[in-house]
């Protein structure tokens, strides 16, 4: 039980929830203040407008809210009108909504950032249809400049309001971002236990990307004018998150060889036990985060880890080609020691005990964010038959055209709108993420018309009814990525009550069997249009490949070249950076493809195995990589003259073989001739690095060649036989 308060004093806390009573907030402001000066429909059709901006108002970077939110309001205006003037001559109308859904539609090519501005054009078209004729007769201009007053102060409302509550988003995605780095540390310590099932690599993956997607988000804000010691403390933070994120991985390194011990289980179930706390620890920073409290100070977990590196010690085993036990387990504990490592910075920033060091960030920060403007280039490329944005435009014109054409032939032909909004909320740019909210839209629309029904039928005045739409539209705002159900229960709540108080009628008139009745109509043509053009994730898949094998290489050439240890400046270091970042982001694109066509016919879907061992080692080479680097900075007061030519070899082997580029001669072995005794050394910590430097360098060269055998099996056209082409 208390676990469950506690999740859901996170959700309340969270940057979602915010951002929905913000939206919340605007929407009463806008829809009391026309109230109160103009009267109720004028309320209504501002609320409107203000309703119609409100899918694209999220947490975002202060520079470029305005622009997010501007092509709502500019282009809902004119549909709106346009709706409005063909509201008697169903013909003219239907000839508006096709192409016009199309062209909303488009906006889909500019990705996670189109797909609020296609939901706001689409319901400033369909509200419009909900306002009855009789209302609108003679006042064009007038409903016209209500609707435009809503979307005006609603954008300059929730422009101000994210520009104030913009030092609150910062800790916000921070601490979501730390919740869910903790949980992938439980999955990643379960995968330490031997006596408990092993957690699937599919779904450490699935974690990876939802991070790699957490984080980006929080980059956005925290990473933007980190000028103030309290924005550069929080920046810094994210900056050991990332880094937590790197050690986590590698701790997978060699885990499945210890594993194979039956002398391990001792050792590695308490390990799986230290990493349990760790993950605690980061859920409590978390939380102290969210209620504005000053974090506890940590313990160093790193002696207890010490003293699993002697519980094999009868164990060593006699030099040879492989690692002994404890050699391995000695590696294994260091990396989780670099996790704890990083979690007693995390904390000590937190507390305030030590400056925040951005130097490789602070001057460049633009090249790790999101762009804000709206670039052209995204509509002119889609001009191709084949290409997904302009297939899904044409697939939900050809569904609005056929949803409306049916509302017209209904006997309840008054509110045939109602079809149309679930078109536009079901139909998603692939079959999984329809078929995700099928179920949900229906349940979601029953348990809305029976709250809607109560309400209304205790006759409310306006301005209570004014006052249960925003809160309405609060917690519709609030769990429309998290949670779509809360969300379809709350949206039937505010078009409901929306629709009543246009209709300008004081007693409810709407009919639940009937709103139910077209919700079903309105799944059930969307789920046949998601196989009307389908774009199959098939169709994606070479290009997220060839992408993810560039950036592999591209990371590996910068993450083996010895120059950020002594360069004078901090390009180097910002050179490795964005090639990680673009080596998560690939591997995380690649990851949401593969989980989206589980859900296509089996006949369409691509070759699933040979992609999940392809993101599997995937992974597994940045974790490789990840710690080179690692131990390189380890021996940075060190020569690196032993190295130096082993380094430039692996760097070389792995960027041909990514890119099937011609492989220079090798000059010197990777491998390892032989693994000493390690007992001369007295901290249990400090060890030989050349021996593991070297291994993992062999080790990563090896992933490589898999990673190429697997891209090229992938990308072989399904049914044909497995082979090993030359990748195109």
């Amino acid at each position: 039980m208390a676990r469950r308060l506690g999740n859901a004093l996170r959700v309340l806390l969270s940057s979602y929830v915010t951002t929905g009573i913000s939206a919340g907030v605007g929407l009463l402001l806008v829809s009391a203040g026309v109230y109160l000066l103009f009267g109720r429909f004028p309320a209504s059709v501002a609320a409107v407008g203000a309703i119609i901006c409100i899918p694209p108002d999220h947490a975002l970077p202060r520079r470029g809210k305005l622009r997010s939110l501007l092509p709502a309001a500019l282009l809902g205006l004119p549909l709106f009108v346009s709706v409005q003037a063909l509201h008697d001559q169903p013909l003219y109308l239907g000839l508006l909504l096709v192409p016009a859904t199309f062209f909303a539609f488009l906006a889909g090519a500019w990705g996670q950032r189109g797909v609020p501005i296609v939901i706001s054009i689409m319901l400033a078209m369909i509200f419009s249809m909900a306002i009855p004729q009789h209302l609108n007769t003679g006042s064009l201009m007038n409903t016209a400049l209500y609707f435009a007053m809503g979307s005006a102060c609603y954008v300059l409302y929730a422009t101000a309001s994210n520009a104030l509550l913009n030092g609150r988003y910062r800790v916000q995605l921070l601490a979501q971002s730390m919740l869910t780095l903790s949980q992938l540390m439980r999955t990643q310590a379960d995968r330490f236990d031997p006596t408990t099932d092993t957690p699937s690599t599919g779904q450490l993956m699935q974690q990876q990307a939802a991070l790699a997607d957490q984080l980006q988000s929080a980059r956005d804000l925290l990473l933007e004018s980190p000028r103030t010691t309290r924005r550069q403390r929080l920046a810094a933070m994210l900056i050991n998150v990332l880094e937590m994120r790197d050690h986590l991985l590698a701790s997978e390194l060699d885990l499945d060889l210890i594993k194979s011990r039956p002398d391990s289980a001792e050792a590695l179930t308490a390990m799986r036990k230290v990493i349990d706390q760790l993950a605690d620890e980061v859920d409590r920073m978390a939380d102290a985060l969210l209620r504005g409290r000053k974090p506890a100070p940590l313990t160093d977990l790193r002696p207890a880890l010490a003293a699993l590196n002697r519980i094999q010690a009868e164990s060593s085993g006699q030099p040879g080609d492989t690692p002994s036990l404890r050699t391995l387990l000695r590696g294994l504990t260091n990396r989780v020691g670099n996790i704890n490592d990083e979690i007693l910075r995390l904390n000590r920033l937190a507390r305030g005990d030590v400056e925040p060091d951005l130097a490789a960030v602070r001057t460049a920060w633009q090249l790790f964010v999101s762009p804000t403007n709206w670039s052209l280039r995204p509509i002119l490329v889609l001009w191709r038959w084949d290409a997904p944005p302009m297939r899904h435009a044409i697939r939900a014109a050809l569904a609005i055209g056929t949803g409306y054409l049916l509302s017209l032939a209904l006997p309840w032909a008054t509110h045939g709108y109602w079809i149309l909004v679930t078109i536009v909320v079901v139909l998603r740019g692939s079959l999984s993420q329809t078929l995700e909210r099928r179920n949900s839209r229906v349940a979601g629309t029953i348990l809305g018309c029976v709250l809607a029904g109560a309400i209304l039928s205790t006759q409310a005045p306006t301005l209570l009814l004014l006052v249960i739409v925003p809160i309405a539209q609060a917690v519709s705002h609030s769990f429309a990525i998290k949670r779509y159900l809360i969300t379809a229960v709350a949206a039937t709540v505010v078009s409901l009550v929306q629709a009543h108080l246009l209709s300008g009628v004081d007693i409810p008139v709407f009919n639940a069997l009937e709103r139910i009745a077209d919700t079903l109509i309105g799944v059930g043509i969307a789920w046949a249009f998601s196989y009307v053009l389908p774009s199959w994730e098939r169709s994606q898949i070479p290009s997220l490949v060839n992408r993810t094998l560039l950036a592999q290489a591209r990371h590996a050439q910068v993450a083996l070249n010895l120059g950020h240890l002594t360069a004078v400046d901090n390009e180097p270091e910002l050179e490795w950076r964005l090639a990680r970042k673009e080596a998560y982001d690939s591997l995380s694109a690649l990851v949401q493809a593969t989980r989206r066509s589980i859900a296509e016919p089996r006949a369409v879907r691509p070759r699933l195995e040979s992609l999940e061992s392809l993101l599997g080692h995937g992974y597994q080479l940045l974790a490789q990589l990840t710690t080179v680097k690692t131990m390189l900075l380890m021996r940075r007061h060190q020569e690196q003259e032993d190295v130096q030519d082993a380094l430039r070899v692996a760097a070389a082997k792995i960027g041909s073989t990514l890119t099937a580029a011609q492989a220079p001669e090798p000059s010197i072995p990777l491998s390892v001739g032989g693994w000493e005794q390690e007992g001369t050394y007295s901290d249990p910590f400090v060890y030989d690095l050349k021996p593991w430097i070297l291994r993992r360098l062999d080790l990563a060269c090896g992933i490589a060649e898999r990673i190429t055998a697997d891209a090229n099996t992938a990308l072989q056209p399904a049914g044909e036989p497995e082979r090993s082409p030359d990748r195109q």
